[in-house]
């Protein structure tokens, strides 16, 4: 297997921008284009490993490649070309850190809030639904068990924080607030009919979408789909066959880092503690599997 992309370095092209996985870059002469590139890091509570797995940024790229063409019906998105030789010039001479991980996009305005959708109570949903069955503004009915499916998909808008902070959920009502009635119910409107129509071709699979995060941006007046969707890192994904409502499911993601770290005395803040070889396969094994199931 090739070597792992930790990081990039495109020497003559500017960086905006180096998330937990992503690293952006502006174009010198294509001001109005980025340059997304989907690295092999991996996070977990918000910190970066040191230990990669390797391809990991190819399965977000070509996951979200896949979504970005099955949805294009509901909204347009931002995608230009994942084509290295579609490129301006100046990008070629970086094909080895480019090819299958890249995505050349439309520069947008990033609204400011990230577009949650939830199908079943989990995470901190079912953590604040054992305190209160009133969550985030919606009157969930009582007696539910974690897993189980809503009677329908819930919006859960939450504000984006800075890296290191958590993002904080907040009402429509707080929504509206801050970008206008219109606006969110647009954002709404279509975060839902991504979820629903995403959910029913990946149950086709075997995949349960349980809850996703969506990223909306505005060019020229327009809310178009931007970042990544519907992957293991912006996702929980279960398989559909081992799914028993009553508990936490088994996922396609970093279930086997996260089960790893949780067993350790770590404060779960820098510097992360190294990952042995097996759970980087294991890994790395349950992101290759999502891609396989979702897009074959």
């Amino acid at each position: 297997m090739s070597d792992a992309v930790t990081s990039t370095d495109l020497t003559d092209l500017n960086l905006l921008h180096r998330g937990k996985v992503r690293d952006m870059y502006e174009i010198p002469g294509h001001e109005e284009k980025l340059l997304m590139i989907a690295t092999d890091r991996i996070s977990a509570y918000d910190v970066v490993m040191d230990d990669p797995i390797v391809g990991k940024g190819k399965v977000l790229t070509q996951i979200s490649l896949f979504w970005f063409d099955l949805l294009s019906d509901i909204v347009p998105n931002h995608l230009i070309s994942a084509d290295v030789d579609q490129y301006p010039g100046i990008c070629h001479q970086y094909r080895d850190q480019l090819e299958d991980r890249s995505m050349l996009v439309r520069r947008t305005k990033v609204m400011p809030i990230e577009c949650i959708v939830r199908g079943y109570l989990s995470g901190s949903f079912w953590a604040a639904y054992q305190k209160n069955t009133t969550v985030c503004g919606f009157e969930l009915p009582t007696g539910m068990r974690e897993s189980d499916k809503f009677p329908e998909p819930l919006f859960t808008p939450s504000t984006k924080a800075k890296q290191g902070s958590h993002d904080e959920n907040i009402s429509m009502t707080k929504m509206e607030e801050l970008i206008g009635k219109d606006l969110a119910a647009r954002m709404a409107d279509i975060s839902g009919n991504l979820y629903t129509k995403a959910s029913e071709y990946a149950r086709s699979k075997g995949i349960i979408i349980a809850d996703t995060k969506f990223e909306l941006g505005m060019v020229e007046g327009e809310l178009i789909l931007i970042d990544e969707v519907l992957t293991p890192d912006s996702s929980r994904f279960w398989p559909l066959d081992e799914y028993e409502p009553g508990k936490g499911q088994p996922s396609f993601d970093k279930q086997f880092l996260r089960d790893y770290l949780s067993s350790l005395d770590w404060n779960k803040q820098p510097p992360p503690p190294g990952l042995p070889g097996e759970i980087v396969d294991k890994t790395r094994a349950r992101y290759e599997e999502a891609q396989q199931k979702l897009t074959s």
